[in-house]
């Protein structure tokens, strides 16, 4: 893990210490299968058709809402998968903020949950006021946080156009990250700002590859996306 975080502050992908931390502190193995290379900075499949998004990838999500991410906040992640990302949110967030992460199908609820107990993270999922909190939900429709209110919000899936349901969540000030495109077409990877006075800011920082975020919600709909 170390040799895999020296790696990402070689390429320039991490450069705040809280991030830096935090990637040593959240062992990605304990959210990968079995017998894959959990250190290889590139995705892994994790079960049911779905895969763990390449480290890189996971490092520059965080370090670009690192100031949105500190004690107190509260962060949404849209497409949760195996719980990773959420579990690293929740550090930064602890011990008095809040994460939700959802999914669409209950298959992978269970899946971030129970990774997330079986970790070095379990108490931010446990113990008391949970910190971390994982639901079946819906990016689209707002299902799973509807009416609340975040600092930070991760979406791992590309959409068509930014839904509303996620900047009517995104507090001001605020800052999303977002894939935007058609499906298998030019999608871009936003960071999307919103600023005390409600106006919206968006930045293009690179071209991406996502699989849609589906809607509407089912339990067991069929997808394949990098999480």
């Amino acid at each position: 893990m170390e040799s895999l975080v020296n790696h990402l502050l070689h390429q320039g992908v991490v450069k705040s210490e809280s991030i830096v931390h935090v990637l040593k502190q959240v062992d990605r193995s304990k959210y990968v299968p079995p017998g894959l290379p959990p250190y290889d900075d590139r995705p892994m499949p994790i079960g049911d058709g779905q895969t763990i998004s390449a480290p890189h990838m996971h490092a520059q999500a965080l370090e670009l809402l690192e100031r949105f991410l500190k004690p107190g906040c509260r962060a949404l992640d849209v497409g949760c998968g195996s719980g990773y990302l959420s579990a690293c949110m929740g550090r930064l967030v602890s011990p008095t903020g809040t994460v939700i992460g959802i999914e669409n199908r209950q298959s992978l609820v269970d899946l971030a949950s129970s990774n997330i107990q079986s970790s070095n993270e379990a108490d931010l999922i446990t113990d008391g006021q949970p910190v971390i909190q994982i639901r079946l939900g819906d990016g689209w429709t707002g299902e799973g946080f509807q009416y609340e209110q975040f600092d930070a919000i991760h979406v791992g899936a590309a959409a068509e156009t930014i839904p509303d349901t996620l900047l009517g969540s995104l507090k001001s000030p605020g800052r999303m990250v977002i894939p935007v495109g058609p499906q298998w077409g030019s999608q871009t990877f936003l960071v999307v700002d919103k600023a005390d006075d409600g106006s919206i800011t968006q930045t293009e920082l690179m071209s991406v590859m996502y699989v849609p975020l589906e809607r509407p919600v089912t339990a067991s709909s069929p997808r394949s996306r990098g999480l």
